[in-house]
């Protein structure tokens, strides 16, 4: 029998949230602020800044100066390739941890995700000396590759997660009607894990088109994503306030409209088997 919940608990929690969640977004909202804003206005104090005149200035010097577009699909380009790479190898790899499990298996997934917790800057020079041996540096295909094996452990644990929450008597049945691996694998198990695998497409895909340090330090020009396309406006002579956030508006404002649009696949996705 579910518990009645007073309407003052009701009040507060909601409260909480929206506190929490405004909290959240206030730095968006204030990056987004003084992209319309002129730079003498956008070191102004806050209250001075909001009483300003609004204009398209920055979005324009931000144009006639960089490629955004070219960044832009560097974005796509690697962030969508690194995560379906990356569910091609984890599908099977999760589901051969889920249904076919050894001994070690729980300490082999802990071990996968340990790697997470190494800086990256460990590995920064010897990922370097590789990429420049084998002519990947600066290319999208090389940063596909890198950002792919960065969170593949995160891939296959989200992925092990899921599976698990299928009841292996599917699987069985589908064994004893002549289903081979690959069946199994492509038109029993895929299709029930959508919402899980789904969840983790996006959120990938958000790690990737956020990921900063590699891109940063394996591309020049070419392949350069939109986060380098954000660093170009940091400069030895300071900060310019008002296009550094014109061009992070730019930056994550196709990300933004992705979760926005995918909220409910990806909440449906991160509560997938939590109610029985």
């Amino acid at each position: 029998m579910a518990r009645a919940v007073s309407s003052r608990r009701k009040a507060l929690v909601t409260v909480i949230a929206w506190t929490i969640g405004l909290a959240i977004f206030f730095p968006i909202l204030w990056t987004a602020i003084l992209s319309f804003k002129s730079e003498g206005n956008a070191i102004a104090s806050p209250l001075t800044v909001l009483t300003t005149p609004f204009t398209l200035e920055s979005y324009e010097t931000v144009q006639e100066r960089s490629n955004y577009f070219g960044h832009f699909w560097n974005s796509v380009v690697i962030s969508l390739g690194s995560t379906l790479l990356a569910l091609v190898i984890a599908i099977p790899a999760a589901w051969a941890m889920a249904f076919v499990p050894g001994r070690r298996t729980k300490d082999l997934l802990m071990w996968m995700l340990s790697t997470k917790m190494m800086p990256a800057v460990g590995v920064l020079v010897p990922i370097y000396l590789i990429f420049r041996d084998l002519g990947l540096l600066d290319t999208r295909t090389g940063l596909v590759v890198v950002l792919m094996l960065m969170n593949l452990p995160i891939v296959v644990w989200m992925l092990y997660t899921y599976f698990r929450e299928i009841p292996g008597e599917i699987l069985e049945a589908a064994r004893m009607d002549g289903a081979t691996l690959k069946d199994e694998l492509i038109h029993v198990l895929t299709p029930m894990a959508v919402p899980g695998i789904a969840s983790t497409l996006l959120l990938n895909i958000i790690l990737a088109w956020n990921e900063a340090f590699w891109t940063l330090n394996l591309t020049a020009a070419k392949a350069a994503p939109l986060t380098a396309f954000i660093a170009s406006y940091s400069s030895p002579e300071g900060l310019f306030y008002a296009k550094l956030s014109a061009a992070s508006t730019l930056a994550i404002a196709p990300i933004l409209i992705l979760g926005w649009f995918s909220q409910k696949q990806l909440v449906r996705g991160l509560t997938f088997g939590a109610v029985k």
